[in-house]
């Protein structure tokens, strides 16, 4: 049951559950289709409406009826095309919704629940598909009626479209390589082998397509559809462009000829009406406080309402008055000592109250002022690990707080430590509480009087402010600037004393601040505050405080016009003649004309007049901006400007003509404050002045704003005192101005108009968008029932050197997959068409997820680090990197190379580079002496001593099974015979006795007993493939080989002759057979290379016999040697090194199988301590299990004596590029232990030569170099610095053997290559395998791989291919003689490279830079399928995480290989399969993913 189901709260993941459940279901199917009921939307009612409407700030002001036919009418459009998007696949239930407190939970009845485990079954897909129209619907449409199945892409690049040139499809189902594939055999998941991809003969599998992929399977058709979606062209075309690889790798999208460019003359600054003179106006605020405590000391300054609505008390100005004089009294002289007060005059100091208790915030204020210290207001911080608070912290240090005044409610409600004390926040300095309430402060002494100076240019408040980056700054405001600002608004609002206003803002800042709290007091205005909290329980209560009390102005957002519409029930009583201006505080929003239609449409009826709606304009840097005075009675209201968006986009004013989608209706803002001066400079780059067409910033010279970010007078400087500039570049005059953050234009009659902020500008391919404007056109997609609609955050992010557009939503519980799915991918088509950009990213989290703001809204800065981190836990992503990544570098195209001798001297030669060969020294001549006879005088030990033999014991024990293998064998001089043993002396005494036989042995590992059905099909494979003659094995084995469980995996019938060699005659064989030449077959080696195929080289006696000396003079092996082997004994070196080596040099070996250290860690370790072991042989598995698992233990293996300083080598066997993270840390970890810094090194051989490089005990020590990846995706190789981007450490595989030379081939032209070259490795060498061993003895695959001569250069010299890529580079070490050396340096597997957009990639490369993405991804495997590529991940974390990566992996994919991830497979630990030696077997995974059996967590398909 691993469709994607709708989220289901329960167990993590319920396969087997639903697995189960599915079976027992499947009989009833019909039954219960009718269930399902069709995705109609229930007939809600409004106030449902309203219960799941969140309060978010930016929650309403997105309504805007023309918005959404535009985007109906944009996505109408879209579905005459009808792409079909693949839907991603999720495990069921694998998201657990977060339980959420203020929304139903989902019904159980609906569809959601048994959709998942049923939707297989492709007959209910069939009827579901009817009434759900759902994506999955065209998928099965395209499946069945395509008659080529999917082979149709493959044909991707060739046919259909000519106009656009594709990428070349680079991975085709057939590679044109050398054919070398017959004698392998493409090892199948499943226990039907699937015959030979790549060869010819192909078995007829059921239906298969091209890729022997089976037709019905689900990722493939995906997958076909996502390639369909990626032929659309992409909308901004690439250039053509030719981009060598030295260049800079970005690919510059050229310039659009058709962009509108701004055509107006250099626009004249905007001067506000002068500042009136007012003959009794008071030299400071608190002034006027003191003149009204004094003169009206029962006027009502300030009413606060309870949750209800209700009135809870009036604040008088005499009370005001008395307490703002206590507190400040309390504060100058309580809180110290008389000579070493705690508070002096201009101190800052924070005030922490909540938003519901403004009377305390008023009293507070006032008291600092008239302290002459300076107020900052503040949040209250909710918890020690709030998001805001952090950042607040930054803000009370940069300020240098160390006080706080709070009131005693809200102390209690602070989080405290166990003692008691209030909490010490994250990132904030030690704080000292001061509660404020009036009970705790002081009447001040008779003769004490505050001190009221005339306002000057001192800070006399910092109002808070966060960034786009999400720090919190202080804005400071001056004296002057304070008073000068109440004289601007009182001024521009006609503001009269004893008027009443209703205040829904916040009043500790902005509008809420200057108006409610400073101009009011200023006026003797009567101020009505409606909370946040209050608006909440009750939208209405605004509007009904205007009505009681005849209120003559009224100060909202956006957001209260929307809620108070929604909540209207045509009430009788309702009033608003009364409201001479209504103010809009964020009226500078381009959205907000909707919200002001809306309300005067239900509102005009009640008395309000169309001419009081007054949006203003206003930022934290430069105070109030602009706003509109009330209209003289039925004047006409002002134009709007329609404006075209992409005009917008590029900054310049066009009116929108041609397409009624893509418009944007502003309103204006009204006239510039009095006593200022505006001018629009462009908001980049030096601040030059706009043309009268173009957008800009708005920048202000004014009187009335604020005068520096406080404590910052770096950031201060770009902000508070920019000097514009004319075209020329000359300053206008001397007079700064500050920068708004609002980007506008000053329309017909100086009125200005905003279009957007600075903060949410997002600049895409030197296009600029505005966040506001994303998030109305994805609210105007309907339903909105998959969303909340006050919950999106838009922000972008930068991957491969440009911005990408982000989109997080909240999604409802109730919505299901299939909706929220379609949601999504309509939003990307509304935003496309109407937007013309491409979305990067859009993602869908659990309802209440996202990071809020103090006030409710949402934290974007939060939101995008936490998108960054992968702690954002979508439970629905939808990334589109193909749409909108349009600036990657050109595909590569490959030049035909004409091959020849001058080509080649042009191309090397002349300059200065050398060919790329290397060797290692001479061998000397080779005795003639078979191993046959060296069996003579070492011992084996293994283990802890399981069991120990000497060579004339292991001499006796192979002449016993001799003479049963004649016996009963019935065998032929040359037969080859299975050894299915586990690592041991058994194995090797068998080994001898069939060379003593003279049959051929061929040596597998045994399955595992645990896991038959993966591991027994590769036995039989080899069994079937060596055409073996009879098996040599224990009993157990035996008895395992015919048992009820094997007979599920495989044929037992069928096996050849078994023999078990637990109890053996007594009898010697009357001869041993001795091979008549040199040349004779000795054994055969079988293995898996990691694109699993199978094959089995051919190994003769003299091959066998040079090896091992050219070991033995390596790593001088004398026979007084112990060395320790750590490896499994079945292939390779790892076999030579166990069976062949040590008795040839006649050392004493201690085995030691790897399994055993599942069971016991230090067992290796130890034992290379116990007998100070000087050599040492391991596999990568080997050194990984002790690095992960005894890491952290060092300390408790050095109390128990283990002691490494012995070890002189410790060599890893491989048959890979060297792990040198792996060897490094190894190394570091053990160090502790004495383990010497150069003893770890690495080996390297290949299938046609089991031993080309290893590293010697005298040779110098293996050397690290560090290569431009950039450069060897082109086949080069230039070293760089350690350290320098993009680069890739490579370390040198070991010394090359001695009797072997290397060189470097061009593996399509058969030349050799320069030293600079990344090419195939070719080896020359006596012990090189004789060839495959293939059924039908092809000849010509082993002369390709075996026997081939350079199309050039040295055509006599017999080379074999050994597959892999790699380059030589000569050393500047001094070598053991004296001279330097050549290092061979192997990069990785020819077949596994991943060609993509004509480049070569090597996995391994791609994986590292996964693995890194996040902290869940365990391990990850790359490859392609048709050109996509594909990245499966291990997630070690909770299921939530699953799409937390799927963003990460593009992203760091894009960035450092300039690729696009097609898919993205999220899958549980341990599914991507290793093989023996530890490798990935990319190819197995490959066909399990497309044949759909890895029951992912979560398949993404990046559009």
């Amino acid at each position: 049951g691993r469709e994607r189901g709708g989220d289901v709260v329960g167990d993590i993941t319920q396969k087997g559950y639903e697995k189960k459940r599915a079976k027992l279901l499947a009989p009833f199917l019909p039954h219960i289709t009718s269930k399902y009921r069709p995705y109609a939307p229930g007939p809600s009612s409004s106030s449902g409406s309203r219960r799941n409407r969140s309060g978010g700030a930016r929650d309403d002001r997105y309504r805007s009826d023309i918005h959404s036919e535009a985007v109906q009418a944009a996505l109408a459009k879209h579905k005459e095309e009808k792409m079909a998007l693949p839907m991603p696949t999720k495990r069921r239930s694998a998201f657990v919704q977060s339980p959420v407190e203020n929304c139903t939970p989902p019904d159980t009845s609906s569809a959601s629940e048994d959709e998942g485990s049923l939707r297989r079954q492709a007959a209910l897909s069939a009827a579901l598909a009817q009434s759900l129209q759902s994506p999955d619907y065209w998928i099965n449409r395209s499946v069945q009626s395509s008659s080529t199945s999917s082979s149709a892409s493959s044909t991707l690049s060739h046919g259909e479209n000519k106009a656009q040139p594709a990428p070349p499809d680079v991975t085709s189902s057939t590679p044109e390589r050398t054919p070398r594939a017959d004698a392998r055999v493409d090892l199948p998941p499943t226990p039907v082998p699937r015959g030979m991809p790549r060869g010819q003969s192909r078995l007829s599998m059921l239906d298969t397509t091209a890729d022997g992929v089976p037709v019905n399977s689900r990722v493939s058709t995906k997958i076909q559809q996502l390639l369909n979606t990626l032929k659309r062209p992409k909308r901004p075309p690439l250039s053509e462009f030719f981009l060598d690889d030295s260049e800079e790798i970005v690919e510059v999208p050229q310039a659009d000829p058709n962009t509108p460019r701004p055509e107006g003359r250099q626009i004249i600054p905007v001067k506000g009406e002068p500042l009136g003179v007012v003959s009794n106006w008071p030299p400071a605020l608190q002034a006027a406080l003191a003149r009204w405590g004094a003169t009206q000391a029962k006027s009502p300054a300030l009413t606060t309402l309870d949750v209800t609505g209700k009135p809870l008390y009036t604040l008088t100005y005499g009370k005001l008055w008395s307490r703002s004089l206590k507190l400040a009294y309390t504060l100058l002289n309580k809180l110290g000592t008389k000579n070493e007060p705690v508070l002096k005059p201009g101190d800052r100091v924070a005030l922490v109250y909540p938003n519901s208790d403004p009377a305390m915030f008023w009293v507070a204020f006032y008291g600092c002022l008239l302290a002459e210290v300076i107020p900052v207001p503040i949040e209250v911080p909710l918890s020690r690990q709030d998001a805001g608070s952090l950042q607040i912290g930054f803000l009370l240090g940069s300020c240098g707080v160390s006080l706080a005044l709070t009131s005693e409610i809200c102390l209690k409600g602070l989080p405290k430590t166990p003692q008691g004390e209030i909490m010490q926040f994250k990132g904030w300095p030690r704080m000292k509480w001061v509660v404020t309430d009036t009970k705790y402060l002081t009447k001040p002494s008779k003769d004490w009087q505050p001190h009221i100076p005339t306002a000057n240019t001192d800070t006399a408040y910092i109002e808070y402010k966060a960034s786009k980056e999400g720090t919190v700054m202080g804005v400071a405001v001056s004296k002057v600037a304070l008073l000068t600002h109440c004289q601007a608004l009182t001024q521009a609002c006609n503001y009269c004393e004893g008027e009443t206003l209703v205040n829904v803002l916040d009043c500790k800042k902005d509008m809420g601040l200057w108006h409610g709290v400073l101009t009011s007091v200023m006026n003797r205005i009567h101020t009505i505050t409606v909370p946040y909290a209050v608006m909440k329980a009750c939208p209405m209560s605004w509007v009904q405080r205007v009505h009681i009390h005849k209120a003559r102005v009224a100060l909202v957002k956006c957001r209260d016009l929307h809620w108070a519409m929604m909540a209207h029930r045509d009430q009788k009583d309702t009033n608003l003649s009364s409201i001479r201006m209504l103010i809009v505080a964020d009226g500078a929003n381009p959205w907000s004309v909707s919200s002001c239609d809306a309300f005067l449409n239900v509102f005009q009826s009640h008395g309000l007049k169309p001419e009081v709606i007054c949006p203003c304009a206003s930022s934290p840097e430069a105070l109030t901006v602009a706003i509109r005075r009330p209209g003289a009675r039925g004047t006409a209201l002002p134009a709007r400007a329609i404006l075209s968006m992409g005009g917008l986009s590029h900054g310049v004013i066009r009116v929108n003509t041609e397409d009624k989608n893509s418009a944007l209706t502003v309103q204006d803002v009204g006239h510039v404050m009095p006593g200022a001066l505006m001018c629009i400079v462009k908001p980049d780059g030096p601040p030059q002045l706009c043309k009268t067409d173009e957008i800009g910033e708005i920048v202000l010279n004014s009187r009335a704003g604020g005068t520096m970010y406080y404590g910052l007078p770096g950031v201060t400087k770009n902000t508070f005192e920019v000097i514009p500039v004319n075209l020329a570049g000359a300053p206008i005059g001397e007079i700064p101005f500050t920068r708004t953050g609002l980007l506008g234009f000053v329309g017909p009659g100086s009125l200005v108009f905003v279009v957007g902020k600075n903060e949410g500008l997002l600049t895409v391919s030197g296009r600029r968008h505005n966040a506001d404007d994303l998030v109305a056109t994805a609210l105007a997609v309907e339903p909105v029932k998959t969303v909340y609609r006050g919950r999106i955050a838009v922000f972008s992010v930068t991957v491969f050197y440009d911005e990408r557009i982000v989109i997080v939503a909240e999604q409802r519980p109730d919505a299901s997959e299939e909706d929220s799915f379609q949601w999504m991918s309509r939003v990307l088509q509304a935003i496309d068409s109407i937007h013309q950009v491409g979305l990067y990213c859009l993602a869908l989290v659990p309802a209440n997820t996202l990071p809020k703001t103090p006030l409710g809204g949402i934290h974007i800065s939060e939101t995008k680090q936490n998108f960054l981190e992968g702690n954002l836990h979508p439970c629905n992503i939808l990334l589109c990197p193909h749409t909108c990544v349009t600036n990657l570098p050109k595909p590569r195209q490959k030049q035909p190379v004409g091959v020849g001798p001058a080509s080649i001297m042009v191309g090397n030669l002349v300059a200065g580079k050398r060919m790329a060969q290397a060797a290692g020294r001479e061998l000397g001549v080779v005795e003639e002496e078979g191993l046959v006879r060296k069996c003579l005088t070492p011992s084996v030990h293994q283990g802890v001593a399981v069991c120990t033999a000497t060579c004339v014991q292991l001499h006796k024990r192979a002449e016993k099974i001799t003479s049963a293998l004649m016996e009963r064998g019935g065998l032929n001089t040359g037969d080859n015979v299975v050894l299915l043993y586990p690592p041991g002396i058994d194995l090797i005494a068998a080994f001898y006795g069939c060379l003593y036989a003279g049959v051929i042995p061929v040596t597998v590992r045994p399955p595992h007993p645990q896991n038959l059905t993966a591991t027994l099909p590769t036995v039989r494979m080899i069994i079937d493939v060596s055409k073996a003659a009879c098996i040599l094995t224990t009993q157990t084995l035996m008895r395992i080989l015919r048992s009820r469980e094997a007979a599920a995996s495989v044929n037992i019938k069928t096996w050849p002759t078994i023999i078990d060699t637990d109890d053996l005659p007594r009898r010697r064989p009357p001869q041993l057979y001795k091979p008549p030449t040199a040349e004779m077959l000795a054994y055969l080696d079988f293995s898996v290379s990691t694109t699993g195929m199978l094959t089995g080289v051919k190994m003769s006696h003299a091959a066998v016999s040079t090896l091992c000396r050219s070991i033995k003079l390596q790593c001088e092996l004398y026979s007084s040697r112990q060395i320790a082997i750590c490896l499994d004994p079945y292939c390779g070196l790892g076999f030579v090194q166990w069976c062949l080596s040590s008795v040839y040099s006649g050392h004493q070996s201690i085995l030691i199988p790897p399994m055993e250290l599942e069971m016991s860690l230090p067992l290796w370790l130890s034992t290379l301590s116990q007998y100070k072991i000087r050599d040492t042989f391991c596999s990568y598995s080997v050194m990984e299990l002790c690095t992960k698992g005894l890491g952290t233990q060092t300390d408790a293996l050095k109390a128990r004596g283990v002691n490494l300083s012995c070890v002189r080598s410790c060599v890893v066997i491989a048959e890979e590029r060297p792990r040198l993270a792996l060897t490094q840390s190894f190394s570091k970890l053990f160090k502790d232990l004495g383990l010497s810094p150069r003893a770890v090194s690495t080996a390297f051989g290949s299938r046609v030569n089991l031993a080309i490089c290893l590293q010697g005990t005298a040779g110098p020590d293996p050397s690290t170099v560090y290569v431009d990846m950039k450069s060897l995706r082109h086949d080069r190789v230039r070293l760089v610095e350690r350290g320098a981007p993009q680069s890739l450490s490579l370390m040198e595989s070991g010394t090359i053997l001695p009797g072997v030379r290397v060189i470097i081939v061009n593996p399509e032209t058969r030349g050799p290559l320069g030293d600079s070259h990344l090419g195939e490795i070719w080896v020359n060498s006596p012990h090189s395998a004789s060839g495959y061993y293939t059924i039908y003895g092809e000849e010509s695959l082993q002369a390709d791989h075996f026997n081939t001569r350079l199309s050039f250069g040295e055509p006599h010299t017999l080379w074999a291919r050994t597959g892999y890529l790699g380059f030589v580079r000569r050393t500047e070490l001094l070598g053991a003689t004296g001279d330097r050396h050549d290092a061979l340096f192997v990069v990785g597997q020819l077949d596994e490279t991943l060609e993509l957009r004509g480049l070569r990639y090597h996995p391994i490369d791609i994986e590292t830079s996964v693995s890194r993405a996040h902290r869940s991804i365990a391990e990850s495997a790359v490859f392609t399928w048709t050109n996509l590529l594909v990245v499966v991940a291990e997630l070690a974390g909770s299921e939530q995480e699953a799409l937390d990566l799927v963003p990460l992996v593009t992203n760091v994919v894009l960035e450092e290989h300039h690729l696009i991830v097609g898919v993205v497979v999220i899958v549980d630990p341990g599914v991507i399969p290793i093989n023996s030696r530890g490798e990935k077997q990319r190819m197995h995974l490959r066909d399990s993913f497309l044949a759909d059996q890895l029951d992912p967590i979560y398949v993404a398909y990046n559009m």
